[in-house]
């Protein structure tokens, strides 16, 4: 983990709900609303997931895992899309995306094919942000 002050790409952060932070990686929420889609950013400047020392790539699996495990139970989802793509934005970021048969893409993936859109409420934002802070402990 990088000791460097840590800044989200503008990107990132112009296209998502911060959740808040684990020791590891700040949580996000994608803002459209059309399929529930998290981002968890890790605080590193190392910029592709292969490359992280294995202890912090082992916590960041783990926190999608827990991630994932929220979209099924919390959101509906029957599967879940994971990438660490990073084309577009150099950040390293993971994608975890909740996916049901007949979303708004389906069964395309969400990348370069989602395009309908819904925005949530503040009041939808504070309840997912408490649901994901529940599922990963944070504090």
């Amino acid at each position: 983990m990088s000791r460097e002050v840590f800044v989200l790409h503008p990107r990132l952060a112009a296209d998502s709900h911060s959740l808040g932070e684990t020791a590891t990686a700040h949580v996000l929420l994608h803002r459209n609303a059309v399929v529930p889609w998290l981002i968890l950013v890790p605080k590193t400047g190392h910029s592709d997931l292969l490359e992280l020392p294995v202890a912090l790539r082992t916590v960041l699996i783990d926190d999608c895992a827990q991630l994932a495990r929220y979209l099924r139970m919390r959101r509906g989802a029957e599967k879940i899309n994971f990438a660490a793509i990073g084309n577009l934005v150099p950040q390293l970021h993971l994608h975890v995306v909740g996916r049901r048969a007949g979303d708004a893409c389906w069964p395309l993936p969400v990348w370069g094919h989602l395009n309908a859109t819904a925005t949530y409420s503040a009041a939808e934002v504070a309840t997912i942000r408490e649901e994901v802070r529940t599922a990963l402990a944070i504090g």
